[in-house]
């Protein structure tokens, strides 16, 4: 599991998955989420601007991350 460290309140999926590499850029989002399941903390997730707090765990495929505090 790779950590995900925030110097803000939140980050959306979409930021997430730009910093994780998986998109190149914003508007890959919508169709990456369409094509792959995205779980937040066991859920199945497909909005880009979810918000992801410190704590939470989100499984893309194969890859799991959980977002920290700075």
């Amino acid at each position: 599991m790779e950590t995900i460290k925030i110097d803000t309140d939140f980050i959306t999926l979409g930021q997430l998955l730009k910093i994780t590499d998986l998109i190149n850029t914003g508007g890959e989002a919508k169709y990456f989420l369409l094509e792959n399941k995205v779980y937040l903390n066991d859920v199945l997730e497909n909005r880009r601007g979810k918000k992801l707090y410190p704590g939470d765990k989100i499984k893309i495929n194969h890859l799991k991350f959980v977002i920290s505090k700075w």
